[in-house]
């Protein structure tokens, strides 16, 4: 199945210099490693091995190129060399000898040696013939201090010769091997990075947590580190020196992360529903979230109902419970106390979909309402909400999205994920259940054996059926009674939206009992992995195919503690049951009449299938060597221990119920008798008596030995146990397989996504370089698979699912492998990040991928056992272990050794039993078909003799029952244990005292204890003697065993507490090799240590494990004794390892101690600070009295101390802070342990980059501009350029223009102040708030703009690949005056419509806290946190919060000793201050403190109402402002408009608290949440945080200068603090600082208009632009409000509201500042609307007369202003309108209070009668008239209605004829008018309302004026209601017709009988005439006749 080549060597050369190969075959190249240095010839003596998946063509070609090898440049060819494989395909074998041609293809002295075989593909596992693996070279040195740079491509499996004992030849060391470039060590283990046990995500069952995993993972750190290749070499591979193909990756994570319940909160905000079906319903909303249910207020009779209501639902559950809920909102007509109301319409989605939207939100999204009763309907209506899931730790960002107006858009705004089409379509799911095997027994067995012994029948223990759960409905089968193989053949059947917004179908097989049923297993069925949604996807589909359930153990007991893996949560840990089922979804025609349009589950029967419709049974084989087992937990080491293996069923002694397996296995024996004469030797001479190799499953029991205090192990010495397993299973291989594939690609890409990560880290050179090494082997890699997975197409028991998934696979991988090529000519260093995040989503897409969901074999399981119970398991897909004589498709770590970590079942693995290790095991496993099964012994370590029962004594293919090693060699192992850091703290002082203990095989040894420490230096070597490990010598050079490392911390009771774990593999020297460089020594390296699955600290130790040769221990190198004597017998880390040294001076700047808690109870008096780096350290001085000055005497001291050159091995620094208390005692009261001193480093600036600060000026020039664009372009001003920076006009010039520009209203948003406001008087800081508003949205839609076309030219240029050069450079360009305009804080262009707007100055409105923007004010004073107490068992639940005690304010520089002179000798240098030059005093200082509260945003509610009654509170220091009698009623977006004046002194009172708290009537307040603002870091700092600086400057008005202090004052301090030249005004508006020049006006207006001149603008111009001084300048912080999250301590992490603010400080020494600015919210203003209703036209007839049937309408019109239905008002009736015409003259007057900012109306009321106040509501202006038809003695019905939203409405039709349907339809395209602006508008407007089909009409037409005026207004000009006086209306003039019958008879029988019915009478006149004739006639007729016939 290979072609393999060996290049041997490449002689002729020319010259001197590094050579490297390549050789290439089918799109593959390998490189070989570099040779360096060399002459004349070049030895590579490289194999490499391309697998084939197709024969090989006589006329494919084979090329080798060599080259000149460059660091710098591209490498330079020497020649090239091709061959045509005619020959080699015939012969199989072939040794060549030729030349080389150049480029000319003429051919050069140079020649090249290779030797090619080729092993033809037909199907069988031939022998491969001995002698070829003799010839490879036995050692491979690892070059030369150079790194072998192989591309251990992902298809490579080439492997430097790893010989192989003649006689045991295996096709398997021709296995790929991961030789690992380079010295790094294990990384996989080094940092962790292999996923959690997950197996490839996810365990089959193990319910799926969404993909947060995935962002788990890219968030883990990553793995070692390694040298450039050249350009893009592929793989330097992982960073390991030797991984090889014969042991396994170990998993470092241990415990289970699914299954443990978390926080989470659903909040709901239903904000309006639109369009509802229905004639003048009362609708309510019902909110349902998993069971609980919350219902919003009604509204009266409308459509369109607006709510605004939010709801907040808690959880505490595991992430799958939580994400499978269902998220249901329904809308009901007239719910009251009384009836439960009729459904409208529902929309439903699970919690997962909402989660897994960005930010996790859906944000003003419009949910379609269909009826579940009623499929053919349609839609019933739109509600709009927003709906958020937050888990801990996550938080939302509300957008600030696009005003109202986008939002309107319905279509555009749907709550739908990406993807998913607007118009859903109604399906039928069919789940078809067809029969279950392998069943548990789960009734007790007292009753049966009574039952038995009575009546002799012997039943089964189980009563299964099966429940299906899907979108919040269940459906069952029937009960199949005792049965362990139950039949149903049965369907369900759901019917619901395709595609549905549930992701997860959830399957159980249950027990039913009559007390109650238990689940037996449960599986998921992930929707997205069964379908594909692409325009050549498929519909969901599965099957039929086994699933297999996995849950609790087997054995029955009445309480089974382990019941909730049934249920789905949690790793199973055992074989339940497999069930055969289908899955089938057909899209419904919703028109078909006949179709069933109930949405209830149905269940019916189902045709059976066929029994091999799931695969042909094949006999697989599974095979097992226990190599070792240490590590054995004590509390299980005194009693003999064995180890079971089972697969399903099989091999389960102890509680498998196998009897009806037994059946199936005789029966499938039949029909395999032909295929076992398959096997090399007939099932004769296997020995028994039936020719059945009989399974052994388990090892035999054996007692431990002691390893140490905490472990056991068994001594297995050289006879290590086997088990072997013959199992049935249907033969689903190639499921298997592809899933192989692409996790194997997917390794490989995560493994190069860490070195590129790690490079990244460690800041090596040329990641890029490697990154393009990645994405070349990933296409490789994709492109492999599309010929591998194509294989055999045509199996017949291939599924649906499996040929769409093939093709779907296909085509994503075949795309992928595109996208990698094109991506890797884009990747540079500049783009190098954004294209991380892209290949970072290709892993995801891979490993979704490669989950297949149609289960074959089941997972393997070890057990170990003590006392046939069992007490750690571990679980080993068996994809993983699956054979294939293909590579790829091999399972990885099928025939390898793999570490296994047992661990605890269930429940009992979680917290800190879960971190300890129940037992190591490195064991061996060979899954495949028993007819394959002649390599199973191929991966073993070499060197041993099989021992076998004695029935298969000599037969050459019977497993052996045990192994028994001959070889063995001796080691010394040396562990160089340096330092560990930021390690868990396990003590209550906040610190440990941690030591650690190395295991290898079953040795283990202790470092010394280190006390009261988190990061211990404990600089040790620990040497372990004859270290025997068994194999051959070579393998273990390659192949070591790991190491692992605990770190305990030690008690002096008890015993020691476990901190964490890591792994490590040592570095190996063999007898014969030198001990010198490149290799040895080894360096340290840093190993990433966890806990659980938390990651607890590094560890930097190096590991060597050297062989002891013939020649004894002299051979080894020296180890030097222990150097300083006080440290006892204890060896230090020789020379060679440990890091190079120099002198460094850490500088301390101590500040002060804030927030210290008590410490035992005694407060904390006189506190003093140790800082501690590597041994050296300095104190604080002493605080005196920590509760009146808790700041330092002195300030800086200093140590020296000798630290590492490479900084990333710097040591950590230790804070800790002690308490001296009397008789010289002191207790620790908290510590801080800085991690990385790398920030703290000072780097000498360069002086020749210093010269261009005093360059020539530069001139920032300051010109008025076209007012009508506000994007201000910034130019970064480099050196010596004359740039010009343009900063926005001045106000005043701007007023001028504004003021001749006023005129004609403009488009303007809602937001702006409208064009009315005459003058600045009107002008409020509300205006310039909102202002403000708009200008960050619109700066955040510009950015989202910015960022999709981005990311839309990324989309484009991955398609074109090869035009993407050119492009990248626009792209680049593109972003740049993006991150600009952040930098700066700058209006964003206005839209030109605009632009007759008013300018209003703005503040900058930040969406987060100021903190985040300026870098926590940490400029040069920094926060430590002290904490105290243990890290909490439970990784979630202990937050850092809650262990602070207290914080350290200060600072710290570290430089190398000595410095440049020119630092000390500058200008005012005080050696008392070192390097903290210019800082201020930190005496206490009285400061004045004005905090304003704006408004609150989203609050939690905190009634049960699921509203509020919020209030501010204010603490700081002593200080406690309670705003109680001010609180808000029943809102939860309370504006409050306010400012508290605090004076404070700093530092005792410099925290700052504000909280939003809840008033109740009765009972205590609840505090809703709160934030904490530091004052001290503000006030202290650069940025100036102490009063935000304006926009421009002005001394009256609206934006009134709010800091006492000018701008000029501010400027002359700023240059005098940072040692600037300046400011120096000149004349004609210029001022210069440093070497800049600003320019600018230099007038101003007083209130009076009088200009005075002034350099006030100059000066805020240079302010405003700071940050562009050179040496002294940083950003200062603009006029704001910033947005605070508001937390509560009770629920951590999740956010419950936000709270936009800001604070102005000012120093009691300065002059005192003016007045706080008024910022109480706007009072609304009072407006009357008057309506005047003239007429109606074309209104619907409703009514048929009594008499004459005739149509006609009795109408009337109502209206009201939306949300006031208490004042609705009608006309008087227009009585029998027979045209649809009425006329009514009649005027509705509608007095309200408005807010023009924020267009709403403002109305108070009381909730209900019980409510204790009134609550203020806004609610959108929108006019609601409707028609009716009024009736007597029922209820008058409702014709239509129209709204107007008084903003925008459409403008009424001149004629009636002119009025349509289209001005309600078609709003988009109409033009919109407001009242507010036209004051008065006459119209005609259509009334609507939906017909039968939910189609809009219309209904009749209204011709009405609208005429807004102010209160004022219509107090002078009053009008009377209806037709009343004042101003009264003219009565309307309507015809006869529309009298009343009973009120004028005569008239109306008149009207009748003249004119409708005149000739209807006439004709019923003559009937009668003629009937009476005929009676008569009749009646006469027998006298007439007797007369006549007697002759009368």
């Amino acid at each position: 199945m290979a072609l393999v080549l060996q290049l041997r060597s490449v002689s002729g050369l020319r010259g001197k210099g590094d050579r490297i190969a390549k050789a290439a075959f089918r799109g593959l190249s390998f490189y070989t490693r570099v040779m360096e240095n060399c002459e004349d010839e070049a030895r590579f003596d490289e194999t490499f091995r391309w697998p084939v998946a197709t024969n090989i063509d006589g006329n494919e070609i084979l090329e080798i190129q060599v080259f000149n090898y460059s660091k710098v440049f591209t490498n330079r060819l020497i020649g090239t060399f091709r061959m045509v494989l005619q020959k080699v395909v015939a012969e199989g074998q072939l040794e060549v000898t030729d030349t080389l041609i150049d480029d000319n293809n003429s051919a050069i002295q140079t020649s090249i040696s290779i030797e090619i075989r080729y092993q033809a593909l037909d199907g069988t596992v031939g022998t491969w013939n001995d002698k070829e693996f003799l010839e490879t070279p036995s050692v491979h040195s690892e070059g030369d201090g150079r790194y072998s740079l192989e591309t251990d491509s992902l298809l490579s499996g080439h492997r430097h010769g790893s010989d192989v004992s003649p006689g045991k030849s295996n096709q398997q060391s021709m296995e790929r091997s991961f030789r690992r470039a380079g010295k790094g060590v294990f990384s996989a283990m080094k940092l962790g990075k292999t996923r959690p046990s997950k197996d490839e995500h996810r365990k089959q069952d193990d319910p799926a947590v969404l993909e947060t995993e995935d962002l788990d993972r890219k968030a883990m750190r990553y793995g070692a580190g390694l040298e450039p290749d050249t350009v893009s070499l592929a793989s330097v591979t992982a960073v390991t020196t030797n991984v090889s193909n014969k042991r396994s990756k170990p998993d470092i994570r241990m415990e289970p992360s699914a299954g443990r319940p978390m926080d989470y909160q659903v909040s709901v905000t239903i904000i309006e529903a639109r369009q509802l079906v229905g004639l003048n319903m009362d609708p309510v909303v019902c909110v349902e979230v998993g069971e609980e249910k919350k219902y919003t207020s009604m509204k009266e009779s409308t459509n369109c109902p607006y709510y605004n209501e939010y709801f907040v639902f808690d959880f505490h559950v595991p992430p799958d419970v939580m994400f499978d809920k269902i998220i249901k909102l329904s809308v009901i007509h007239s719910k009251n106390l009384l009836r439960s109301g009729t459904l409208v319409g529902s929309f439903k989605m699970d919690v997962g979909t909402v989660y897994t939207q960005p930010e996790h939100q859906f944000y003003h999204k419009w949910a379609i309402l269909s009826d579940p009763e009623d499929l053919t309907a349609g839609l019933k209506g739109y509600l709009k909400c927003d709906i958020a899931v937050v888990g801990k730790g996550d938080n939302i960002k509300t957008p600030h999205k696009a005003n109202e107006t986008d939002e309107d858009d319905i279509e555009g705004n749907l709550l739908l994920p990406d993807g998913v089409p607007a118009e859903r379509q109604w399906a039928r799911f069919y789940i078809k259940i067809y029969r279950a095997e392998g069943l548990p027994r789960m009734n007790t067995s007292i009753m049966a054996n009574v039952k038995k012994a009575l009546i002799g029948e012997n039943k089964d223990l189980v009563d299964p059926y099966v429940q299906v759960a899907f979108a919040g409905q269940k459906g069952k089968t029937s009960i199949q009674k005792s049965s362990y193989e139950p039949l149903w053949n049965e369907q369900i059947i759901f019917t619901e939206m395709f595609p549905p917004l549930c992701k997860r179908i959830k399957i159980q097989i249950r027990d039913s009992d009559k007390v109650n049923d238990v689940a037996i297993g449960t599986h998921f069925i992930d929707l997205r992995k069964i379908s594909n949604e692409g325009d050549k996807g498929f519909l969901p589909t599965f099957g039929p195919a086994w699933v297999n359930m996995y849950g609790s153990t087997r054995n029955y007991t009445l309480m089974d503690e382990h019941q909730e893996l049934n249920e789905g949560l949690g790793e199973g840990v055992s074989f339940r049951a497999r069930l055969l089922l289908g899955l089938a979804v057909e899209i419904l025609d919703t028109t078909n009449p006949e179709i069933n349009s109930s949405t209830e589950v149905q269940v019916e029967q189902a045709t059976a299938v066929a029994d091999n419709c799931s695969g042909k049974m094949e006999e697989f084989f599974l095979f097992g060597a226990f190599l070792e087992a240490t590590m054995i937990d004590r509390k299980i080491g005194d009693k003999p221990i064995n180890f079971e293996v089972t697969i399903g069923n099989y091999g389960n002694q102890v509680d498998g119920c196998s009897k009806p397996l037994l059946r199936r296995k005789k029966e499938g024996g039949d029909g395999d008798e032909e295929e076992s004469e398959l096997l090399q030797n007939s099932s004769e001479d296997e020995g028994g008596e039936d020719g059945e190799l009989v399974s052994v499953s388990s090892s035999q029991p054996m007692k431990p030995l002691v390893t140490d205090r905490n472990y056991f192990h068994l001594p297995y010495l050289e006879k290590k146990p086997c088990i072997y397993i013959r199992s049935w299973w249907q033969d689903q291989r190639r499921r298997l397989y592809n899933a192989n594939i692409m996790d194997k690609i997917a390794d490989k890409l995560e493994e190069g996504l860490n070195d590129v990560q790690e490079m990244i880290k460690t800041e090596k050179p040329h990641p890029e370089r490697r990154l393009r090494g990645v994405l070349e082997e990933l296409s490789s890699g994709c492109l492999r698979f599309l010929t591998l997975a194509d294989k055999d197409q045509h199996h017949s028991s291939r599924t649906r699912l499996d040929r769409e998934r093939l093709k779907s696979c296909m085509r994503e991988l075949e795309n992928m492998a595109q996208q990698a090529t094109a991506l890797r000519s884009q990747v540079k260093r500049n783009t190098m990040k954004d294209k991380l995040k892209l290949v970072q989503n290709f892993l995801q897409k891979l490993r979704f991928l490669a989950d297949e969901p149609q289960h074959t074999i089941p997972d393997v399981f070890i057990w170990m056992m003590s006392n046939n119970k069992r007490i750690a398991y571990a679980r080993i897909p068996s994809k993983d272990i699956l054979y294939s004589i293909v590579d790829e498709e091999m399972g990885k770590d099928c025939a390898k050794v793999k570490t296994v970590f047992l661990k605890l079942p269930g429940k009992r693995g979680f917290g800190p039993a879960g971190w300890t290790v129940q037992a190591k095991m490195e064991i061996y496993l060979w899954l495949g078909l028993n007819k394959q099964r002649k390599d199973f012994l191929s991966g073993l370590p070499c060197g041993f003799e099989e021992k076998k029962i004695p029935r298969g004594q000599n037969l050459p293919s019977f497993p052996p029952i045990s192994l028994l090693y001959t070889k063995k060699q001796v080691f010394q192992l040396r562990a160089h244990m340096y330092q560990a850091r930021s390690l868990f703290a396990a003590d209550s002082s906040g610190l440990s005292d941690p030591f650690a203990r190395v295991f290898f095989i079953s040795q283990s040894q202790c470092t010394e204890v280190l006390n009261e420490t988190l990061c211990p230096t404990w600089d040790q070597l620990l040497v372990f003697d004859n270290v025997e490990l068994y194999g051959e010598a070579h393998e273990m050079r390659d192949d070591p065993p790991i190491i692992v490392i605990e770190i305990y911390d030690q008690d002096t009771v008890g015993k020691a507490d476990f901190m964490g774990r890591t792994f490590a593999k040592p570095v190996v020297k063999m007898s014969d090799e030198q001990y010198c460089p490149p290799r040895f020594p080894p360096q340290l390296e840093y190993y990433q240590i966890y806990r659980g699955n938390a990651t607890a600290g590094d560890l930097l130790a190096a590991f060597e494990l050297l062989q002891i040769g013939p020649g004894g221990k002299s051979d080894l190198p020296p180890i030097d004794g222990p150097t300083d004597m006080d440290r006892g017998p204890i060896l230090p880390v020789p020379l060679g390892i440990r890091p190079v040294l120099s002198r460094y001076r850490v500088e301390i700047l101590f500040w002060g101690l804030r927030d210290l808690k008590r410490v035992n109870l005694a407060q904390v008096d006189r506190p003093r600070v140790d800082i501690e780096c590597a041994g050296k350290g300095v104190q604080s001085a002493l605080i005196q009295n920590y509760k009146k000055n808790p700041n330092f005497s002195t300030l800086v001291k200093w140590f020296e101390v000798d630290l590492p050159e490479n900084e990333l091995l710097h040591p950590p620094l230790n804070i800790r802070v002690v308490d001296c208390r009397a008789f010289g005692r002191y207790t620790l009261v908290g510590s801080h342990t800085v991690s990385s001193l790398r920030k703290f480093i000072y780097r000498p600036p360069d002086r020749k980059a210093q010269h261009w600060n005093m360059a020539g000026e530069i001139v920032v020039n300051m010109e008025p501009e076209v007012p009508i664009k506000k994007m201000d372009t910034m130019v970064k001003l480099e050196a010596n350029s004359d740039a010009v920076v343009k900063v926005d006009v001045t106000e005043e010039e701007k007023e001028k223009k504004k003021k001749k520009k006023k005129g004609g209203g403009g488009g303007g948003g809602g937001e702006e102040v409208e064009e009315e406001e005459p003058d600045e008087s009107m002008l409020d800081w509300w205006s310039k708030y909102f202002a403000s508003i708009e200008t960050m949205k619109e700066q955040l839609r510009q950015q989202e703009a910015a960022v999709a076309e981005a990311e839309e030219k990324e989309e484009m240029e991955i398609g074109e690949g090869s035009k993407a050069q050119v492009k990248n450079k626009d792209k680049d360009k593109s972003k740049a005056p993006k991150d600009d305009k952040k930098k700066k804080q700058q209006p964003v262009p206005e839209l030109p419509e605009k632009k007759n707007k008013q300018k209003i100055d703005e503040l900058k409105v930040f969406n987060k806290e100021l903190e985040a923007e300026f870098d926590n004010f940490e400029d040069w004073l920094h926060t430590f946190n002290l904490l105290r107490g243990k890290i909490g068992d439970n990784d979630d639940n202990a937050t850092e919060e809650e262990r602070i005690v207290g914080r350290f304010k200060g600072s710290m520089c570290v430089y190398k000793v000595p410095l440049p002179d020119d630092v000390t000798k500058e200008a005012g240098y005080d050696p008392t201050f070192g390097m903290f030059q210019g800082i201020p005093s930190n005496d206490p200082i009285n400061v004045l403190v004005r905090v304003y509260i704006v408004r609150a945003t989203d609050l939690h509610p905190a009634d049960i109402n699921g509203k509020a009654d919020p209030y501010i509170a204010i603490k700081l220091g002593k200080t406690d402002i309670k705003d109680k009698e001010n609180y808000i009623s029943k809102q939860l977006n309370p504006v409050f408009g306010k400012s508290f004046d605090i004076e404070a002194t700093f530092p005792m009172e410099s925290m700052l608290t504000v909280a939003v708290y809840d008033w109740d009537l009765v009972g205590t307040d609840d505090l809703i949440g709160e934030t904490k603002i530091d004052l001290e870091n503000r006030f202290y700092s650069k940025h100036r945080a102490t009063c935000g600086v304006s926009q421009t400057y002005s001394i009256h008005g609206y934006n009134t200068w709010r800091d006492p202090m000018k701008p000029s004052q501010i400027l002359s301090k700023l240059c005098k603090e940072g040692k600037v030249d300046g400011p120096h005004f000149g004349p004609g508006g210029r001022v210069k600082v440093a070497n800049r020049v600003f320019t600018g006006p230099t007038e101003i207006e007083d209130e009076n208009g009088q200009k005075k001149p002034t350099d006030e603008h100059l000066a805020l111009a240079v302010l405003r632009h700071w940050e562009d001084i050179p040496r002294a300048g940083c950003r200062l912080v603009p006029e704001h409000v910033e947005t605070r999250p508001l937390l509560n301590p009770d629920k951590p992490g999740i956010e419950q509201g936000r709270l936009e603010m800001w604070v102005d400080m000012f120093p009691m020494d300065m002059p005192a500042p003016g007045p706080a600015i008024d910022i109480s919210p706007r009072k609304p203003k009072k407006y009357e609307l008057r309506v005047i209703v003239w007429n109606t036209d074309e209104v619907i007839l409703e009514d048929d007369d009594y008499f004459t049937g005739e149509k006609s309408s009795d109408i009337f019109v109502r209206g009201w202003l939306k949300g006031q239905q208490e004042d609705k008002q009608d006309t008087d009736v227009h009585y029998h309108s027979l045209t649809g015409e009425g006329n009514f003259n009649w005027r509705y007057i509608f007095p309200f209070d408005y807010l023009m900012a924020e267009e709403k109306i403002v109305i108070s009321k009381k909730e209900s009668m019980f409510s204790w106040d009134e609550t203020e509501y806004k609610i959108p202006a929108r006019l609601t008239l409707q028609v009716w038809d009024a009736d007597h003695f029922s209820a008058d019905d409702f014709l239509g209605a129209i709204e107007l939203d008084l903003n925008r409405f459409p403008r009424g039709a001149k004629t009636s004829k002119q009025c349509s349907l289209e001005m309600v339809t078609n709003e988009a395209e109409l033009p919109m008018i407001s009242i507010f602006k036209q004051k008065r508008v006459k119209g005609w407007w259509p009334f609507v309302a939906r017909d039968e089909n939910d189609e809009l009409e219309i209904t009749g037409k209204v011709e009405a004026e609208l005429h807004l005026l102010t209160a004022e207004e219509a107090e002078k000009s009053p009008a009377g209601l209806a037709r009343n006086e004042p101003d009264p209306l003219e009565k309307p003039n309507r015809p006869d017709t529309s009298f009343i019958w009973f009120l004028n008879p005569l008239k109306s029988i008149k009207y009748l009988i003249c004119t409708r019915y005149k000739w209807l009478i006439i004709k019923i006149v003559l009937a009668l005439l003629l009937l009476i004739m005929v009676a008569l006639f009749l009646y006469s007729m027998p006298g007439y006749m007797v007369k006549k016939l007697l002759g009368a």
